[in-house]
Order: structure tokens, then C-alpha cells, then sequence
């Protein structure tokens, strides 16, 4: 009752000889040597190209047109080629050359060089150039602007070729670097990211898990039959094609399936549900199938797909349709499950604390054939998971695990251990050489109501926390039925004001009317004590409203605990993840019934109400002094709340 306030990566070759003939293939062309390649081979295209051209080599002299067509009309050009939209040819030699030539000794045949021009014909046609080259005797030459076929084919291919070889090389490099294609590979997206273990790299077996006998003891028959399927096949019988394991957050389920891996001999794969989900469509249903791939070559395997609930989930229903990438995913899954070898020991764990929400088709005999519940432990099983925990942990001599374990009830195995590490944290801030029992008990605190926090309040603000503490604390002492009073205190604490905390001797698996009645008595006796007190009340009961009203819902709507209506169920107040089945929930009773329900439900917590108030008129006093003694101290125990009342009663 709380008054609230608004791989194989490290793997290594050995090392090759000098001599080996392996030696050279090995070794990785570097990344510099491959860019020299590639812009070699440029240079030999463009190379052979401009050499195609008849460019190569050869001094030419860039004219202009009409400079071309004043030298033709001179006589001092030659031959000349049309190729598109540029002329090239070659000048007359002149009488002046010829003679120089002569007097240095040369001969024509030695070649003397001749001299060449290039111009381009502009875009408007000249009917003038024909004639005037005919009447100049110019020798005329022309090819095609596109050059041969074995040109066109080099230019329209070797660019694409180029392109194939560098992705190539480049995947190839990046596999060879990797070893192989890993998770975090850009061409991995498809593969199974599921971690594989062996037995040796596991640490955790189920000595390390404490309680939940029931779940051990089904897997370790899974465990034997993994080591020794040949003695279960010779009496007849068949591994499980699945196992579920159901239970609320925190109770060991993944922890239940390391010990399995660490007791088997068997490899291990790893996955959490979400993993097979990208935003490709296809992904999830190959990582799938590349997963139950592996498994099924190294059976017999387990397969553990952590929060299965994610893919798992009921097909038809909400937004997606029957293409949903999820659906997909989870139609994979109930084909491989279902697509075993007899002879194949692939057993499949899975692991969700929304069982309610799994597509029938998994849940299934042939599928998940065993559901294994893990609910949260009991006494004896919580001392234990704290032993386990503080092993490592220095201990004060004077610590009592048998009466944190009292204290600790509701508590998971994973609330259990965030103690401990609260506890030793809490040790070491205070310059502790161990971890005594007032720091687990203050860790406790913490963990169930929040760190203690300041809050500046003024007297009447107090006054109103220590009475509506104090009025929660005497209806937990007077009321029969009511859980053992622990402490209370009006320290601040998380989103609290204050806290009265009850201790249940027991775990409440099947509750009595009686004990339902005093339970919503002391929730109720804050918000009475103030209107006793102070004539009228405060926000701070909201939290203990709202628990109060929940628990009369059920005992009116589930329980059958209300005379009016009888020994009838209604559904109602069931919450669905799924908007198609929210929408498709039909109400199985009418108007006039739901009226009755919240009357039924607002006498029952009013007729409690009017008990608790009648309670505490009589025991004025006693609210009196546990209120003064939380004023002046801020925290009484349950000892000290004794106390004060019995001082009271002389």
C-alpha cells in the first residue's frame, strides 16, 4: 500500500613455406597492384581506340573550315577521309621542300614525312566542297563514323566486363578476409544469425538453477536422450519435436535452457524470435530454414528461439495480412518443425511469457509437444537462488537468507539476483568490506518501492502521509485474514509518499473470500483513516483504488464471489494485443447484467469500506499513537507498530 504523489574470426592458417606451391595463391593481392591493373587496361581501351582512329602517332594540323577550303582551292591538298563530321587529310608537298630535300642528301623513298590537317565540317551543309574537291583532283576516301565491329563490341562490353570482375573480386576479398560469411556481412542477410555452442563453452548446468524441479527434471530427460538415443529408441519411445517454456518474466526460462546446453553433449543454437525479422521480405523464412539446415547436420542439436511470442504470434488477426512478413516467418517454422526425420534428435525450445497469444498451430502435439510452466518460487526455492547468487558475494557472518527469503515473496529468480548486486553496490558506496543484512534489507527496499528520494513537505503534508500510513498499518493488525504486518514508514520512496509493507507467510495460490475482504480492507484503511481524521480525503489513495477496484472486479466477474450473480464467470476486462481480436470480441452478457457487475462491485468495496471505518472509530487511539510514532520516527517495523498498540490497550 503505497500513498502515491501525483566465431571463428580468431581461427589462424598455418604458417606456409617459402617453398610450398600453395604459397603464392595464398597471399591477397594488395588493393593499390588491382587499381594499377584496372587503370591499365583503361589505358590499353583508350589506346586502342584512338590507334583505330588513325590518331596515333601522327602530327596534324588543326584547321580551321575555312582555311580547309582556301588550301583546297589553292591545290595544296592531297587526299582527303570523311569519317562523320571530320575531315582529315594530307598537303601536297611544295616545291620549296622538295628542293631542301634534295640538297640534304634525302630521298623520297627514305620518307620524308607528310605533312596533315584536320578540320570538322560544320552543322549547315556546303553543296560547294564535292565539286571543288572533283575540280582539284583530290583523292576522296570515307569509312563510317561507328568504326568496325570488333571496336563497337569492345566499347559496349569491356565497360560492363570491368564492372563483373570488380564484384567479383571484391566479394571474394571480403569472404576471404572474413573466413566465412558471417552475421555482420552485407552478404549474410539471409543466413541464420543463431549463435552455436558447445557444451565445453557453456558454464551453467542445473545445479546452477534453483526450485523449478518439475522443468529440470523434463529436461534432463531431454538431456539423457541426446547423450543415449539409442537405449529410448529401443523401448519405443520418440524425442519431442518441441518444448515450451511458459511462465511470467524473470522465473529462468533462458537460464533453464543454458543449463540444458551445458548438461548436453549435444551442439546449440541460440536465437531470439526478433532476429529472424528484417525489413526484406523472405529474410526471416531463409534464416529459418538455413537454421533448422544446420541443426539437422549436426543432429542430434537443440534449437532455442528466446521470446518465440514475437513471431509465434496468432495468424488472421490485426492489421497484416496473410503476407505479413511475420506470417511468413511463422509458416516456415511450423513446416520445419513439422518436416522431421523420425530419426532426426532436433528438439526445438522455445520460450515466452504470453502463451496466450501463440498461433494454435505451434502449440499442437507434433509441434511443441511438452509446455513446461515456471511460475515463481516458493520459499525454500527462493533461499536457495539466493545462495546461489552470493556465492561470490563476502557475507556478513550474522546474514539470515531464511528470513530474506520471507521478505522476499513474489520475487523472481532475476528480482533475487538484482538484490544481491544492489546489496554489494550499497556495500561499497558505504566503504563496506561485506555485504551485511542491513544492506539487503535496504536493497530490498529499493527494489520493490524505489530509491528513497527527497521530498519537501510541510507539517500538514506529514500529518496526512503518517495517518493515512498509520491507518493501512492497524487495519493489517486487526483485520484476522490480513497478511503479517511488516513495516510502514513516510519516507518517500519512488513515486510513494509513503509505504506499509505485508509479508504473506505463504504463497496465496487459492484465496478465501475472507482473506479477499481483509485485503481490500487495508488498502482501503489509508484513505478511511483520512476521512476519519481530517474530515475529508486526498489524492494519495489512488494507487490503493485502484488495486482495490481490480480485485473486487474479480471476485465479482471471475470468481463467482457475489450472491447477487451467483457461481458465474463473465469476461470481462481481458486485454488482447491483437486489434482483429478486440474487435471481434463478443460480450457474453448484456446491458443489464454489466449494470449489476458494477453494482455488484461498487457495494462490495462500500460495504468493506463502511467495516474498516467502524474499525479504526474504535481504535481511535491506537491510530492516534502509530501515527505520532511515524511522525517522530518515519519507519516503524513490525515489532515496533506491536508495540505501540499494545501500549495503547493498558
Amino acid at each position: 500500500m503505497a500513498m502515491a504523489d501525483n566465431e571463428d574470426k580468431g581461427k589462424k592458417l598455418p604458417p606456409e613455406e617459402p617453398g610450398s606451391p600453395l604459397s603464392g595463391q595464398s597471399q591477397q593481392q594488395s588493393p593499390l597492384s588491382w587499381l594499377q591493373y584496372l587503370v591499365l587496361l583503361f589505358l590499353i581501351i583508350l589506346t586502342f581506340q584512338y590507334c583505330s582512329n588513325g590518331q596515333f602517332g601522327v602530327e596534324r594540323e588543326v584547321l580551321s573550315y575555312s582555311d580547309f577550303k582556301a588550301a583546297l582551292g589553292e591545290g595544296k591538298v592531297a587526299s582527303v577521309l570523311f569519317k562523320g563530321q571530320r575531315i582529315t587529310g594530307v598537303f601536297k608537298p611544295s616545291a620549296n621542300d622538295s628542293a631542301a630535300d634534295k640538297e640534304a642528301g634525302k630521298d623520297k623513298t627514305e620518307n620524308q614525312q607528310e605533312k596533315r590537317f584536320a578540320t570538322t565540317l560544320p552543322p549547315l551543309e556546303d553543296p560547294q566542297l564535292l565539286p571543288l574537291l572533283e575540280r582539284q583532283q583530290v583523292k576522296i576516301q570515307a569509312e563510317s563514323p561507328q568504326g568496325g565491329l570488333l571496336q563497337r563490341m569492345a566499347i559496349l562490353l569491356l565497360p560492363w566486363i570491368l564492372i563483373i570482375v570488380l564484384l567479383v573480386w571484391l566479394a571474394r576479398r571480403m569472404q576471404a578476409r572474413m573466413g566465412a560469411v558471417t552475421p555482420g556481412s552485407p552478404f549474410s542477410f539471409a543466413r541464420s544469425p543463431a549463435k552455436r555452442f558447445e557444451r565445453s563453452q557453456s558454464e551453467i548446468t542445473f545445479d546452477d538453477v534453483a526450485g523449478l524441479a518439475n522443468a529440470k527434471r523434463d529436461l534432463q530427460e531431454i538431456a539423457g536422450y541426446l547423450k543415449d538415443p539409442e537405449h529410448y529408441r529401443k523401448l519405443g519411445a520418440k524425442i519431442p519435436r518441441g518444448i515450451l517454456l511458459m511462465g511470467p518474466p524473470g522465473t529462468g526460462k533462458t537460464l533453464m535452457a543454458k543449463a540444458l546446453a551445458g548438461e548436453s553433449d549435444a551442439p546449440f543454437f541460440s536465437i531470439s524470435g526478433s532476429e529472424f525479422i528484417e525489413m526484406f521480405v523472405g529474410v526471416g523464412a531463409s534464416r529459418v530454414r538455413d537454421m533448422f539446415a544446420e541443426a539437422k547436420k549436426e543432429a542430434p542439436a537443440i534449437i532455442f528461439i528466446d521470446e518465440i511470442d514475437s513471431v509465434g504470434r496468432a495468424r488472421g488477426t490485426g492489421l497484416g495480412g496473410g503476407h505479413d512478413e511475420r506470417e511468413q516467418t511463422l509458416n516456415q517454422i511450423l513446416g520445419e518443425m513439422d518436416g522431421f526425420d523420425p530419426q532426426e534428435a532436433v528438439v526445438v525450445i522455445a520460450a515466452t511469457n504470453r502463451p496466450d497469444v501463440l498461433d494454435a498451430a505451434l502449440l499442437r502435439p507434433g509441434r511443441f509437444d511438452r509446455k513446461i510452466t515456471l511460475d515463481l518460487p516458493d520459499k525454500p526455492a527462493r533461499r536457495e537462488i539466493l545462495r546461489i547468487h552470493s556465492k561470490n558475494v563476502p557475507l556478513h557472518g550474522e546474514v539470515d537468507l531464511e528470513h530474506l527469503a520471507a521478505l522476499t515473496a513474489g520475487f523472481a529468480g532475476a528480482d533475487l539476483e538484482n538484490l544481491i548486486n544492489e546489496a554489494a553496490l550499497l556495500a561499497g558506496r558505504l566503504n563496506k568490506s561485506v555485504v551485511d543484512m542491513g544492506c539487503l534489507l535496504q536493497a530490498r527496499d529499493k527494489v520493490v518501492l524505489g530509491g528513497e528520494r527527497e521530498v519537501i513537505m510541510g507539517e500538514d503534508g506529514r500529518k496526512t502521509v503518517a495517518y493515512h500510513e498509520a491507518g493501512h498499518a492497524l487495519t493489517a493488525v486487526l483485520l484476522p485474514h490480513a497478511d503479517p504486518l511488516e513495516k510502514a514508514t513516510i519516507i518517500p520512496r519512488g513515486h510513494s509518499l509513503g509505504a506499509t509493507e505485508q509479508i504473506p507467510t505463504e504463497n496465496h495460490h487459492n484465496m478465501k473470500v475472507s482473506y479477499l475482504r481483509d485485503r481490500i480492507g487495508v488498502m482501503l484503511g489509508g484513505r478511511v483513516a483520512e476521512q476519519l481524521v481530517f474530515k475529508e480525503v486526498s489524492s494519495g489513495a489512488e494507487s490503493d483504488l485502484k488495486q482495490a477496484t481490480r480485485l473486487a472486479q474479480h471476485m465479482v466477474t471471475h470468481w463467482g464471489m457475489s450472491q447477487k450473480l451467483g457461481p458465474v464467470a463473465f469476461r470481462r476486462g481481458e486485454e488482447h494485443i491483437f486489434l482483429g481480436k478486440e474487435m471481434a470480441q463478443q460480450k457474453d452478457f448484456s446491458e443489464h447484467t454489466s449494470e449489476i457487475i458494477d453494482d455488484e462491485v461498487i457495494a462490495l468495496i462500500s460495504g468493506i469500506e463502511q467495516e474498516i471505518e467502524e474499525l479504526l472509530k474504535n481504535n481511535v487511539k491506537k491510530l492516534d499513537a502509530l501515527a505520532h510514532a511515524l511522525l517522530e520516527k518515519e519507519t516503524l517495523n513490525g515489532v515496533e507498530i506491536h508495540q505501540v498498540i499494545a501500549q495503547c490497550s493498558q
